[in-house]
């Protein structure tokens, strides 16, 4: 899916989720990404094959 230069990391890539929105719906909640993933606002991710990504935000360091 990715035709632009420098390319994006594939969806099997641990860093997925740098890849370019092709297609955002912030109103939503998802955005569809270069690589074919479906990220969503809670941070899940939908891949290409059907698998899921639980939501996984970074942890807040306790002051």
């Amino acid at each position: 899916m990715c035709t632009h230069s420098p390319k994006c990391p594939t969806a099997d890539s641990p860093d997925r989720e740098a890849a370019v929105v092709v297609v955002g719906h912030p109103e939503q909640g998802w955005s569809l990404l270069c690589n074919a993933v479906v990220l969503f606002e809670d941070t899940g991710e939908l891949l290409p094959d059907g698998r899921t990504v639980a939501p996984h935000r970074p942890l807040v360091a306790a002051a």
